[in-house]
């Protein structure tokens, strides 16, 4: 009898991650791809997975965390089809049909941050709370609520990085993201950050800019703490592991907040922390894949 297997995979703007895990949790392979072409990730996991399943397993099947906006309705025929989205070449590519195809296993797919968002509250900075907000700051900014380890469901999906901000006074560098002028996504993300520093500097060389983007991410925490209420905030993504960004962030977030009853909570110590998992979105996509190998085919 073969030995079952798992393939989880993380799609995000600049980079592609994958691995193969065993029944024990073992990992067996892993494989990492700079984000380029549907077609080309679809070359690449093809043949890691198809080359990682070694002779007496089988592959049970794929999880997916992947960026968006995508369609999550698992009724829809169009389920996993990636929607109008800054990452050129990408709009209407799906993946998942595409390895499921491919694979004849059943494929799992939710966005990148609602899969780091079960993955957190399950095995990382998340336990002990029964809701939690995740958020990723890198070459795009995008954000998950978990209740009870279920994410968010509604229309689509929750689409954070888009939400309109005020500018500061002074601040007239143009937004990086294609849809929207003042969104934080445009303002905030790796991209702007990149294009506020120019050549050879880092976030955490800038003063000012550092005090900034902290400014514009405590906008938002504020909005998400007005809208959702979580009991934590997690935050990921490379912008993040600048140094003295989360704590300039929780001081931004206090005063958005302006003494406003709510506030109380989010202003303990463990409210605003960092992820605690290295891969929070590849481990919340292997969640998916074993969760669908349980369900009835």
């Amino acid at each position: 009898m073969s030995d079952p297997v798992w393939a989880a995979i993380e799609t995000g703007g600049t980079k592609i991650l994958a691995r193969i895990v065993d029944a024990a949790g073992h990992a067996l392979a892993e494989g990492r791809w700079t984000t380029a072409t549907p077609q080309a990730a679809l070359e690449e996991l093809t043949t890691f997975i198809a080359g990682s399943v070694a002779p007496g397993q089988r592959l049970a099947a794929i999880g997916m965390a992947a960026f968006g906006p995508l369609v999550r309705d698992r009724s829809s025929p169009d389920h996993g089809r990636v929607l109008s989205t800054p990452k050129a070449g990408w709009t209407g590519a799906n993946l998942r049909a595409q390895l499921a195809a491919r694979f004849a296993v059943p494929v799992a797919i939710d966005t990148d941050v609602n899969a780091a968002a079960r993955a957190e509250w399950q095995r990382g900075a998340g336990r002990g709370v029964r809701s939690l907000a995740y958020v990723t700051v890198g070459t795009g900014i995008g954000g998950g609520l978990v209740v009870d380890g279920e994410p968010l469901a509604g229309a689509l999906h929750p689409e954070i990085g888009h939400i309109t901000l005020a500018r500061r006074d002074g601040d007239s560098v143009r937004s990086v993201c294609p849809f929207h002028a003042n969104c934080v996504e445009g303002l905030a993300a790796g991209p702007a950050v990149a294009q506020r520093l120019g050549a050879d500097r880092t976030l955490a060389e800038d003063p000012a800019v550092l005090e900034l983007v902290a400014a514009y991410l405590g906008d938002l925490a504020a909005t998400l703490v007005l809208a959702w209420s979580p009991q934590r905030m997690v935050w990921g993504g490379g912008v993040m592991a600048t140094p003295r960004l989360l704590e300039r962030l929780r001081g931004a977030l206090g005063a958005a907040l302006g003494g406003y009853g709510v506030g109380e909570a989010a202003s303990a110590a463990d409210f605003c922390v960092l992820a605690e998992l290295a891969d929070s979105g590849l481990e919340g996509a292997l969640l998916l894949a074993r969760e669908v190998s349980r369900a009835p085919r």
